[in-house]
């Protein structure tokens, strides 16, 4: 199924997909900060970098596509609007 454009779940799927990025780096800091995970963890001394943390980085890195095209079109938008073109009466 295909959505189409302008539609509201477009809008939706567009926003979805710039909360992919900053969930996945908060979670990656949550694994490294420790949490429920590590309870279970038989190791005494937890690297900086678990698997878990590791994995969300990488999530983030992966969908941090979105922030990108965000950012280069609004670089690409003009500063200042030309004014609206009035037409003469006919």
């Amino acid at each position: 199924m295909r959505i189409a454009t302008g539609t509201a779940a477009r809008g939706l799927a567009d926003w979805l997909s710039l909360a992919a990025a900053p969930t996945f780096a908060l979670m990656a800091l949550l694994a490294i900060g420790g949490g429920d995970a590590d309870i279970c963890s038989s190791i005494q001394s937890v690297p900086l970098l678990n698997g878990m943390a590791s994995m969300y980085l990488l999530m983030s890195v992966f969908h941090v596509a979105p922030w990108l095209k965000l950012i280069s079109a609004k670089r690409e938008a003009p500063s200042r609007r030309a004014p609206p073109r009035i037409s003469p009466p006919t």
